[in-house]
């Protein structure tokens, strides 16, 4: 049976990493592509008692349907963690639970997008976010990031052309840059943004993965028009699919309430209580302080490697946090034409084109450091540097 597709999942594009994916399951690629948290510090027998917990202290609620908006407890730990680590206000009742922040963006998208609409977003900025947003047929305007975040007077040029719903900004070790809004550049944000409709989300899922540098901000702070979104994956785990959005404005609230009921009724309530009852009953910022202090031991290992085997032919940023550093080659080298010598050298990257919305320089990569250890990122820099001097010959 031949099937006639919507015109709305015909304007998707697809996933370079989802295209790539046997290539990345392959165990003879050292792989920088994915963004994989690294398994090693996934706190397994803490999380296996927590799941004990649930399961002796309440299966009845813990195995049941469940509210739309999430349990109580584990939304209060939320509220919590907002007000001790960056003296935010968050009552509860303004958190909506998600199956990751992943969710977060595609509620957004059903509630506030109409097909034409235009959506800023960071130039280059994650992947992932423009297919989930282009569901819903938007315009995108691409803003460019300088070293201390985005570019203002390029938002202000850009809010002045065009009619913008929404702008999403990753501004703590960005993806896939690994960049970081300075202070003084997220105050200017919500300054050209105040008056003009435009909503503005933060996406924070690397944030609490510091390892240099100082605690900058958050976009709350200078605002109350502003969505916040977050997610358990990089702090605990990826597979527990368990995000949250905040949101001040009771009315943007409750529509995301009414789209998050039609897409699902609500998210895993076993999840939900096994990662309260881990927070309840474990230092989580304490294991955070370990996924921060392996992470700086890997972006070093990437680093060096690159001064090392590739040298002043390539360069990088030097995030403060997270998972990925962005680097540049010369404008004659396609990163895509680079990708399958790569490959065939045994190692994996993702050409930096694929995280523009529009045309974007064909000459970057984005490396994850968090998902090979010291000794395997040094090899895989050897191979990268191995394809480079086959795409010269």
């Amino acid at each position: 049976m031949t099937l006639e597709f919507s015109d709305r999942i015909r304007h998707v594009p697809p996933s370079f990493l989802r295209e790539i994916f046997q290539v990345l399951a392959d165990e003879r690629i050292i792989s920088f592509a994915g963004g994989l948290p690294n398994p090693d510090l996934f706190p397994t027998e803490a999380f296996a008692r927590a799941a004990h917990a649930a399961l002796t202290e309440d299966a009845r609620g813990a195995l049941q349907y469940g509210s739309t908006d999430g349990i109580p407890e584990l939304r209060a730990v939320i509220a919590d963690s907002y007000k001790q680590k960056d003296g935010i206000d968050v009552d509860p009742e303004h958190i909506l639970i998600t199956n990751g922040s992943q969710q977060g963006l595609d509620l957004l998208g059903k509630v506030l997008i109409n097909a034409g609409d235009t959506v800023a977003v960071e130039s280059p900025t994650y992947l992932a976010a423009i297919q989930a947003l282009s569901l819903y047929r938007p315009t995108f305007a691409g803003v460019p990031l300088r070293e201390d975040g985005l570019d203002t007077e390029a938002l202000r040029t850009t809010l002045e052309r065009n009619k913008v719903t929404l702008l999403y900004t990753i501004p703590n070790f960005q993806n896939p840059t690994g960049l970081t809004y300075s202070n003084d550049v997220r105050e200017r944000v919500v300054h050209i943004l105040d008056g003009t409709g435009t909503l503005l989300v933060e996406d924070d899922p690397y944030g609490e993965i510091r390892f240099a540098g100082v605690r900058r901000k958050p976009f709350a702070t200078y605002t109350d028009d502003v969505v916040l979104l977050g997610s358990f994956s990089k702090i605990v785990a990826p597979g527990l699919r368990l995000g949250w959005i905040v949101t001040r404005n009771q009315a943007l609230y409750e529509q995301l309430h009414v789209a998050k009921q039609a897409a699902d009724l609500h998210t895993s309530t076993l999840v939900q209580h096994i990662i309260y009852r881990y927070y309840r009953d474990n230092d989580a910022q304490a294991h955070i302080e370990v996924i921060a202090r392996h992470y700086k031991t890997q972006k070093e290992a990437m680093t060096e490697a690159l001064d090392k085997h590739i040298g002043a032919t390539l360069t990088y940023t030097d995030p403060e946090g997270g998972m990925f550093l962005w680097a540049t080659l010369p404008d004659n080298i396609d990163t895509a034409r680079l990708f399958p010598l790569a490959v065939e050298e045994g190692v994996a990257f993702v050409p930096g084109e694929s995280f523009y919305s529009g045309a974007g320089p064909k000459n970057t990569m984005r490396l994850n450091y968090t998902n090979a250890t010291p000794e395997k990122i040094d090899e895989g820099v050897r191979r990268l540097a191995r394809a480079l001097a086959r795409y010269h010959s």
